[in-house]
């Protein structure tokens, strides 16, 4: 009765930019950490970066310095800017909100480890 929907994949040149977003759908009453994962063919997903509800963000080695993680609470959303894109940085990257707390008829209930259905990142040489 949540879901995550993850926008703003494509493709994009060595060097460029792109933003993607991700929206909590349902009656939401908050949201904890939420982060972004990617998984590139043949490989393990893997943490990109993550965000507490405080705002508190830690980052992948690989990516330090180039992407930046930012979540607006009123809006249920997260947002990861990937600048100076690599073509390692190509896969699927998915959402995730390791616990919402929304209502289910009149009751509140949690949801946990609740993931998107992941966005393509390609980025060419």
């Amino acid at each position: 009765q949540v879901q995550l929907v993850e926008s703003g994949g494509g493709l994009v040149q060595a060097g460029g930019s792109l933003n993607l977003s991700c929206a909590a759908s349902g009656r939401i009453v908050s949201i904890s950490d939420m982060g972004w994962y990617r998984q590139a063919p043949g490989k393990q997903r893997e943490l990109v970066a993550g965000i507490t509800r405080g705002g508190d963000a830690n980052y992948a080695d690989s990516v330090k310095g180039r992407f930046t993680i930012s979540r607006d609470n009123a809006k249920n959303t997260v947002y990861l800017q990937m600048n100076s894109l690599k073509p390692e940085d190509t896969a699927v990257y998915y959402c995730n909100a390791d616990r919402i707390l929304y209502y289910s008829g009149i009751d509140r209930t949690w949801g946990n480890d609740c993931w998107g259905q992941g966005t393509q990142v390609t980025v060419s040489s």
